[in-house]
């Protein structure tokens, strides 16, 4: 081999090296937090394309979370549908790399309370107002 493509063959390592680096492969921890009040429970289905967390039923004041690693594409989507008497269904995306790479880092919270749904800002330590319900 010459040394023209052992140079290239080794600038080439490097590159695909940097772009693994630059996606985060931390584990992120999601939760989605039950504030509808008045006891009313939270039905709620989240899921990836690979991993099927199941139906859980979490109760007024409840939460749910997980824990996963982002993956090296930096294309990692968990996504959720949702109910309770006054919504029975709403879908929305838990975890969207493209959305929440910097917005959450490694947790992100939902809070679903009677008026919407609010997720936490890491970089600013604010709950902001995220979703309406559809009337």
């Amino acid at each position: 081999m010459h040394a023209p493509a052992v140079i290239g063959n080794a600038l080439v390592i490097l590159l695909i090296l940097s772009f693994c680096n630059s996606v985060r492969t931390d584990n992120v921890h999601v939760s989605v937090k039950n504030r509808l009040g008045n006891g009313k429970n939270l039905t709620l289905h989240c899921q990836s394309k690979d991993t099927d967390l199941g139906e859980q039923n979490v109760g007024d004041g409840g939460e749910f979370g997980w824990d996963f690693s982002v993956n090296v594409w930096g294309s990692t989507l968990f996504y959720c549908d949702m109910g309770w008497d006054a919504v029975q269904q709403y879908h929305f995306d838990a975890y969207s790399f493209d959305r929440d790479f910097a917005r959450c880092e490694t947790q992100c919270s939902w809070l679903v309370s009677g008026e919407g749904m609010y997720g936490l800002n890491g970089e600013t330590g604010f709950w902001e107002f995220a979703y309406d319900w559809p009337s």
